[in-house]
């Protein structure tokens, strides 16, 4: 580590020797330890696809932030890294990287697409991990996991035959979310809905053997190729001599029964709907209520089957373009209106979902979801902020079965055998098996397993569940999850049913919900708007520190929060002066000097500054534990900032320049202060508190293994801080009214004071001498003094003598002159605002920069009326 802090702040020439500093000395290892109590977070695990973005960013740092401040605070602290396979997202990319080699996954092979598959994730899965640490992130890389590694699988294996046997797990047709890019099926929460401009095509189909036809209206003729009914309401008078009877489906000429079902909403257009059991959700209930045929017309990628030859080979929107021509020559197409409705989408490419009957796994989610509801309402895991239990709770109630199998390679293939010879079905933990029927060598079903099954056990599974470890034993349940409110329903939800069901307790005891990181201009970041901003390059210009700080700062629990460039400047400054202030103290500490904690005897302003760090401990303290993380960092922000630097260290410059007993109490004190304020800021910050450390105190040891601060009774001199607030409230009052009278520090006068607390006043002489400008100071319980300027605060009435301070004809003269400049600029944008011919022409842009002009000028003119006030 360094000897000396550089002459300026550079975080690129320390950060990356600090962290391998970290890792070389087993820093971020937790141990089980019995004498200690141990506090875990899992790290929601990142796609091996991923790339660090400021979401990952805000998400580590709030997690980095609460390991750190409780490994410090004597706990086993255990952040538990890992990255999930991402199936459908990885097998993507790994598809396109084959396509430039002219390879498909069927010219390899399953065993062939496997092995390259595993070839990319070692070239590139690791990368993300190694942008973590770029951003401090102090996980336990010796407990690294990934969701398709042995203990991981095993742990899937063992979940899916249980549930299986229990009878959670089934296999059956059911109406499915498809996506025809992906070519797989997805589940309620793979699929993200937006509002799409479309139309209803208002239909006839025609009543057998009668002139009579009824109406209806559809978002998607190109299914009614596979209509198998239409359903009314049994309660609609309008057509209950209808029912039963049959109708000409129009194009195809199928003849189609008409139900009666309460799914039908009489109010709802014609109240008459069309019943397609294989494209669509609610239709397929009413088509099992009533025994209706499935007919699915389309193909895997959504293209229309060869058993309509017309269409044949179509994509689904082209067919529909062509159906409605030809719905339009029939007579069957009444008229079409716009409609604007939610359309489902994939969550990962984006193409629209196609509802799809197919024989698919599922898991049973009602014996599931009770327990994880009871866990919330119980209070055993709670939300912060608590408002977010509502869409748990909303997705928890209405939660479907879920659909587990993909039609992908990539993942963990499901471990059910189909006998070709007999159709016996096995479910086994063996990745082979013989038929216990017939003795053949079973097929293994080429399905895997939606994602989220592996990532849903990953609290305990990557402790080494299904053995009972001693990592089990000690760290399960985790403590706090740390998620964006996005995925509660994807993960969070899927995690707690899972935790209860195989370890009959919840998975974690808080879950730390935050907000989106948006731009400046309060929009959400994507590729389409080109808006992102890399976390990387950001530490490449401001350090990591930097980054971090401005996340922390600005964040609150549950809330979004807008990414600001020159918020990580000001989080850059901060940490400039931060090293200023820990270069100043080093260079003026003697050679022999030696840490030994706090002097006996303290000054007044020595007791101000330690009562107000330990005031500042116990404040960052319950605002960590509440989770308030902004509000820790504004306040060490503000002491550092303000105390320390702006105040304690100027107060201590006359007794340093002094030499002797006091300055060796203001040294140490200096000294003192300085480390436990490393230790508050250093969860936000670790890089620069660790390099300040290490210099100051010459230890061998790092920051992050010291204790963090707490309160402490006998730091705490209520009266001290009290009676030295006096007089920063005094000095602060002069300061205020000479700046209002733009009177320079180098002008000298002298101050009177008028209070009742004479002795403290007049022992803190000095400090107005350094802090005020004070040539002299004078005390008495009372002043009559004519042509005075006064300051007051709730102790004292400061009174300086004018003529000491200006002159003020010459300064009276001087503010007239500069009132009618401003007075001009005034009326000159007063009156071009209130012109209408300039409002209606001039561009929005300009409006408002006039508009901020004319307010800086009428700010300027309220602090010349001020100052002209301050001369009577």
């Amino acid at each position: 580590m360094a000897k000396e802090l550089a002459k300026s702040y550079s975080p690129k020439d320390f950060e990356d020797r600090i962290y391998k500093y970290w890792m070389d000395g087993n820093c971020f290892r937790a141990e089980v330890d019995s004498k200690k109590k141990p506090y875990t977070i899992v790290i929601p695990p990142p796609n091996i696809t991923g790339q660090l973005h400021m979401g990952h960013a805000l998400d580590e740092t709030l997690q980095d932030i609460l390991i750190r401040y409780k490994r410090m605070s004597g706990y086993s602290a255990l952040w538990l890294p890992g990255t999930d396979h991402a199936a459908i997202a990885t097998e993507a990319k790994i598809v396109e990287d084959m396509k430039k080699d002219g390879v498909t996954k069927e010219d390899l092979g399953r065993d062939g697409f496997m092995k390259r598959a595993w070839a990319w994730k070692e070239k590139f899965g690791g990368r993300i991990v190694e942008q973590l640490k770029k951003l401090g992130s102090s996980c336990d890389w010796s407990r690294e996991r990934f969701t398709m590694d042995e203990g991981c699988s095993k742990a899937v294996k063992e979940v899916f035959v249980k549930y299986y046997e229990k009878g959670l797990i089934y296999r059956g047709e059911r109406i499915i979310n498809w996506c025809p890019h992906c070519k797989t099926s997805l589940s309620d929460a793979e699929v993200e809905y937006e509002d799409q401009a479309g139309h209803f095509w208002h239909l006839r189909y025609k009543v057998k053997d009668s002139d009579e036809y009824l109406e209806l209206a559809t978002t998607r003729p190109e299914t009614l190729l596979g209509d198998t009914a239409v359903a009314v309401n049994p309660n609609d008078e309008r057509y209950k001599h209808l029912v039963g009877k049959t109708l000409i489906l129009p194009l195809v000429h199928r003849e189609i029964p008409v139900v009666a079902d309460d799914y039908v909403e009489m109010e709802f257009g014609t109240g008459v709907v069309k019943i397609t059991p294989a494209h669509d959700p609610n239709d397929f209930e009413v088509g099992q209520r009533h025994n209706l045929p499935v007919i699915n017309v389309m193909t895997d990628d959504a293209k229309i089957t060869e058993d309509y030859p017309k269409y044949a080979g179509m994509d689904r929107f082209e067919a529909r373009k062509a159906i409605v021509a030809d719905l339009e020559a029939e007579g069957a197409l009444v008229k079409i209106e716009d409609y604007s409705h939610n359309v489902g989408t994939c969550y990962r490419c984006g193409t629209t979902v196609e509802p799809k009957v197919s024989t698919q796994w599922f898991v049973k989610m009602k014996p599931l979801a009770g327990p994880a509801i009871d866990a919330v309402k119980n209070g055993k895991t709670k939300f912060v902020p608590e408002r977010f239990d509502k869409i748990y709770f909303h997705w928890l109630d209405n939660i479907r079965d879920w659909c587990i199998s993909r039609q992908i390679w990539w993942g963990h293939q499901i471990p059910a055998f189909y006998c070709d010879d007999c159709g016996e079905m096995v479910v086994t933990k063996e990745d082979k098996a013989v038929c216990p029927k017939c003795g053949k060598e079973m097929r293994q079903d080429p399905d895997t397993l939606d994602t989220w099954f592996s990532s849903a056990l990953w609290p305990f599974s990557t402790l080494g569940w299904p053995d009972n470890t001693e990592d089990l034993k000690y760290f399960y349940p985790t403590n706090t999850l740390v998620t964006g409110y996005d995925i509660i329903f994807f993960w969070v939800i899927r995690m707690m049913f899972s935790g209860l069901e195989n370890m009959g307790e919840v998975p974690f005891d808080t879950v730390l919900i935050h907000g989106l990181v948006r731009d400046e201009q309060g929009r959400k970041m994507s590729k389409s708007l080109g808006n992102g901003i890399d976390p990387l390059e950001v530490i490449d210009q401001y350090g990591a520190d930097a980054l971090r700080f401005m996340l922390a700062n600005g964040n609150s629990p549950g809330n979004d929060m807008r990414y600001s460039d020159d918020k990580v400047k000001a989080a850059r400054n901060f940490a400039n002066k931060l090293w200023n202030a820990s270069r100043f103290i080093m260079m003026n500490l003697p050679e022999n000097f030696e840490i030994k904690g706090l002097p006996d005897e303290l000054t007044l302003e020595d007791k101000w500054v330690v009562s107000k760090f330990n005031t500042l401990a116990k404040e960052v303290n319950e605002n960590l534990e509440k989770f308030e993380l902004g509000v820790s960092a504004a306040k060490i922000y503000d002491f550092i900032w303000d105390v320390y630097c702006d105040w304690y260290i100027e107060l201590t410059k006359p007794r340093i320049a002094e030499g002797g007993k006091t300055a060796e109490t203001a040294q140490a004190v200096l000294v003192w202060v300085m480390q436990g304020m490393l230790k508050l800021l250093h969860p936000f910050m670790p890089y620069i508190t660790e390099e300040i450390w290490q210099v100051l105190t010459n230890e061998s040891g790092s920051i992050m293994l010291s204790s963090f601060p707490v309160f402490e009774e006998k730091y705490s001199f209520v009266k001290e801080e009290e009676d030295f607030t006096k007089i920063i409230d005094a000095i602060k009052a002069v300061r205020a009214r000479r700046t209002e009278m733009n009177v320079p520090p180098s002008v000298k006068a002298k101050i009177f004071i008028e209070t009742q607390n004479k002795e403290l006043f007049e022992s803190c002489g000095i400090f107005f001498e350094k802090m005020a400008s004070a040539s002299e100071i004078e005390v008495a319980d009372e002043y009559k003094i004519e042509d005075a300027v006064t300051a007051v605060t709730d102790s004292a009435r400061l009174f300086i003598p004018l003529d000491q301070l200006v002159d003020k004809e010459k300064e009276i003269a001087r503010l007239e002159k500069e009132k009618a400049k401003v007075q001009k600029d005034i009326d000159f944008l007063s009156g071009k605002l209130n012109n209408q011919g300039f409002l209606a022409k001039a561009p929005e842009k300009l409006i408002e920069a006039e508009k901020a002009k004319l307010a800086k000028a009428e700010e300027k003119m309220a602090k010349i009326m001020q100052s002209m006030s301050a001369m009577k």
